[in-house]
């Protein structure tokens, strides 16, 4: 067997806030490995996991109300490793130990200034005695609890406490979000300085580390199929795949018809012209446009194309030889957003290549990616080698255009929104702004408006265009793009695309939308 290296780990308890996975992307980026587990983990399994430090997140919850998701019992005294709280983190450790917690008078929303009071504490370390930080609290910590002392302070409240000699550390603001300008080294201060972390992890570790599992799991034996996309994160577990087995992988690139226009052929020979692949491409679009008839809800769509997308699957892995494993490109945004495992946040919505899996599927998974974050797949993208054509690419879900027409999907819908998505990619490169933007794409919505073209009456479709800037994918902000290129993008979808009539323009954030509208 090959031996699996293994790195310091500093575990994020998920009380439900919005923020948890920033939390784990700032630790992840000062190189140090972090996974997110529910508030609710046993301090036993915990312990056993050797953290080199916990990080208990933020919630909505107040910890007062009854039902306020708590930590295990005993937590401090099990893990024997130091503990940072985090907004409700803080509140929820000074509530355990014998402080009071209360509702603000005034709640703190947005930016305040936070003053140092004692310049002594090495969560501050190397910091300004006043700082901009970010809050988004209704309640602080009243009376600490016996042992700790108040090193930050606001105008409006205690803001950082702290029990050096026991190693536990709560600060009421967020030093994860990008508002809190020095909040990096506030964390980096708590993993290096308090946690004594080495900083042993980076993307590219994951590569050397994932080809031995795997090739520890398939020991030599059978065939591999792997489920490409063309998108980033299917190719990127393709080629890492690629580098651990070689040809045992067989790589089914599936046109289920859903595609952008002229995607499948296109995408297909830039993968074997550029990747040393071993790859075969499948039409299957009348499967999935039957599937689909009649269907509208959107979970039953992802939950459908995937059980369809497995389905050709396992054909193919027959017809081509025996294969026992499935390779797909699983994100851990795709594992949060899908299954509610991580603490008491709700499911925002399945992913085929998630919760759209069939139960009995004879295929076993193998999914090199599950841990990792759209940025970091990138960089392990580039040091395997894939083309940045690919790379660079935008985003695109498994189920394709499926979740981009709003209701029934229809082959001349179909054919509508592939047109739409040609004229938009092709005016965003045109303005040099297509690597601006995290994502953009167009939304062919189930209502016709009233429209004149040429002295005439039309009644015909509407497209809603939404274009977002991200880092990960987990918080997402409308693009202000240019009024000029909109308009252009509205004159030719209008002038072009029999069918629209009426374009509008999304200007809504993650949270509390989500980017993709189904």
């Amino acid at each position: 067997m090959t031996s699996i290296n293994h790195h310091e780990t500093v575990i994020i308890l998920d009380f439900g806030s919005q923020y948890t996975q920033l939390i784990a992307r700032r630790v992840r980026e000062s190189g140090v490995y972090c996974e997110i587990l529910p508030f609710s983990t046993p301090a036993e399994t915990l312990a056993a996991q050797c953290p080199r430090g916990i990080i208990l997140s933020g919630s909505p919850a107040s910890v007062y109300q009854e039902g306020a998701p708590r930590p295990a019992a005993r937590l401090v005294e099990a893990v024997d490793c130091p503990v940072l709280g985090i907004c409700y983190g803080l509140q929820v450790l000074a509530f355990e130990m014998g402080g009071e917690v209360r509702s603000s008078p005034g709640r703190e929303f947005g930016y305040a200034r936070l003053k140092v009071t004692d310049p002594n504490s090495r969560l501050f370390a190397g910091l300004p005695s006043e700082m901009d930080v970010w809050m988004s609290h209704g309640d602080h910590v009243t009376s600490v609890p016996p042992g700790f002392q108040v090193t930050a302070v606001t105008d409006d409240a205690m803001n950082a406490i702290e029990d050096a000699g026991r190693r536990i550390f709560g600060v009421q603001f967020h030093p994860e979000v990008a508002h809190t300008p020095l909040g990096a080294q506030v964390l980096r201060n708590f993993l290096f300085s308090v946690c004594e972390c080495r900083g042993d992890w980076s993307p590219t570790a994951v590569i050397e580390e994932q080809t031995a599992r795997i090739r520890e799991q398939l020991d030599g034996r059978g065939n591999v199929v792997s489920g490409l996309s063309g998108g980033v994160d299917s190719t990127v577990a393709s080629a890492l795949v690629h580098q651990a087995i070689g040809e045992r992988q067989i790589c089914i690139f599936v046109d289920n018809g859903l595609l952008r226009e002229g995607e499948f052929e296109s995408t297909l020979t830039l993968l074997k012209q550029s990747m040393n692949l071993n790859i075969t491409g499948v039409r299957a679009g009348h499967l999935f446009l039957e599937a689909l008839k009649g269907v509208i809800d959107p979970e039953e769509k992802r939950k459908r194309i995937g059980k369809v997308f497995i389905d050709v699957f396992e054909r193919e892995a027959n017809r081509l030889g025996e294969a026992a494993y499935l390779v797909q490109g699983t994100l851990y945004p795709d594992v949060i957003e899908s299954v509610s495992v991580r603490g008491p946040s709700a499911v925002i919505k399945s992913h085929h290549n998630v919760g759209g899996l069939p139960v009995k599927m004879q295929l076993r998974l193998i999914e090199p990616l599950r841990e990792l974050f759209k940025d970091e797949v990138r960089l392990i993208g580039r040091e395997l080698g894939v083309p940045e054509e690919i790379l660079s690419r935008h985003p695109f879900p498994g189920p394709g255009l499926a979740v981009r027409i709003i209701g029934e999907v229809t082959e001349e819908r179909i054919k509508l929104l592939q047109a739409a998505d040609r004229i938009l990619d092709e005016e965003l490169r045109l303005a040099e702004l297509y690597h601006s933007v995290w994502q953009a794409f167009p939304v062919l919505l189930p209502i016709s408006t009233v429209g004149v073209m040429g002295d005439e009456r039309t009644y015909e479709r509407v497209v809603a265009i939404r274009a977002v800037t991200s880092v990960d994918g987990m918080t997402a902000d409308w693009a202000r793009l240019p009024q000029e290129v909109l308009a252009r993008i509205s004159s030719r979808l209008i002038a072009e695309i029999r069918g629209i009539n009426r374009v509008v323009y999304d200007i809504s954030s993650k949270p509390p939308s989500t980017i993709e509208w189904e």
